[in-house]
């Protein structure tokens, strides 16, 4: 059979799918990933979000992520996972591990942001730390205050933040608009306010990795 347009052999196939990598990754991590991906020409990976709002409910994560992994998985030489646990309780490392996928490492993508080593190290000094990222300061009413209520019933901030003391904004870029707006974030929620640029910390070395290593 000779390969068309519209049908492929398994070698034709493979050799379409020769050295491409798939990203499923949050959507809440899209720009960075672009970004990255751009700056380095990265061309041979494809990245496909999650909705971001899975993080609402992270017990969703897992099955969406392994959903998409088993659809997407004979288009590809390899996926990669651009989650970090996110409040899978590890559930989603050993589905990753179960799939034959690998996944970013830490706790959530505040962890990585920084530097895992780096937020491993002072996050006992930090238990009273409101982290927030570029993404969440652009989405703070979608992802934030909306579904936290606040915009209908201001007294739960107390509630909510009341044993919180500042709000770190760990910014990827240096956007004074951002800053700015996260320092609105800050004192809508009555707390002090640091920012913290981390640029993409162990995101920008892992998918370096990937792309180098796409077998």
């Amino acid at each position: 059979m000779t390969p068309s347009d519209d049908v492929l052999t398994e070698e034709g196939l493979a050799e379409t799918r020769q050295g491409r990598v798939l990203l499923v990754a949050c959507g809440a991590l899209a720009r960075e990933i672009l970004d990255l991906r751009a700056a380095n020409r990265w061309t041979h990976l494809d990245l496909q979000c999650l909705p971001a709002n899975l993080h609402l409910w992270p017990d969703r994560i897992v099955a969406v992520v392994e959903e998409t992994v088993r659809a997407r998985r004979g288009d590809y030489e390899q996926i990669f996972v651009v989650y970090a646990d996110c409040g899978t309780g590890g559930q989603l490392f050993e589905k990753c591990k179960e799939l034959g996928v690998e996944m970013v490492e830490g706790p959530h993508c505040y962890s990585f942001f920084e530097g895992n080593a780096a937020f491993a190290a002072h996050s006992e000094t930090e238990i009273t730390a409101f982290y927030l990222t570029d993404f969440l300061v652009r989405q703070f009413d979608a992802f934030v205050w909306r579904p936290m209520g606040l915009d209908r019933h201001p007294g739960l901030r107390d509630m909510m933040f009341g044993n919180y003391e500042k709000l770190v904004y760990q910014a990827q870029t240096d956007d004074p608009a951002l800053d700015a707006k996260a320092r609105d974030c800050a004192a809508r929620l009555g707390l002090a306010y640091e920012r913290r640029f981390t640029g993409y910390g162990d995101l920008a070395a892992t998918l370096g990795r990937v792309a180098a290593d796409p077998g």
